[in-house]
């Protein structure tokens, strides 16, 4: 006789909301990863400015990648929205249109960069950020 076959479960690894601030984020391992870059938990000044609105949020990432980023919101904004995103990186100022792509009610939203302002200036900003932040964990 066949013993029955069991399906695996995925595995869940969860890593604490005051996890070191340069450490790529798992969330969840799952079948179909949907984020294209790897994401660093990092806490970034960033400023964020819905489209066909006058308000600005001032708020802080809670982990940033060469593709978006997350950010605590206690009233998150709809997914869908387009939006412009200010960050502050050692000094640079990076201007990025994006979309909201996520998000989760009372906690925030996950933001996905679409085009950086400055001629691709803002990208290379960013993308040296991001190497130095993994250089050093």
């Amino acid at each position: 006789q066949t013993a029955p076959t069991q399906q695996r479960k995925p595995i869940e690894m969860s890593l604490p909301i005051n996890s070191p601030s340069v450490e790529a984020s798992a969330g969840a391992i799952r079948k179909e990863e949907r984020r294209h870059f790897p994401r660093c938990t990092v806490r970034v000044p960033i400023e964020i400015h819905e489209e066909g609105s006058n308000i600005r949020r001032r708020v802080e990432t809670t982990d940033l990648s060469r593709g978006g980023c997350y950010v605590e919101l206690m009233m998150p904004l709809p997914v869908g929205i387009r939006v412009q995103a200010t960050l502050w990186l050692d000094g640079s100022v990076v201007v990025i249109q994006g979309r909201v792509a996520t998000r989760h009610p009372q906690y925030g939203n996950g933001i996905m960069f679409i085009d950086f302002e400055g001629q691709g200036q803002g990208e290379v900003v960013l993308n040296r950020y991001l190497d130095a932040v993994v250089a050093l964990g």
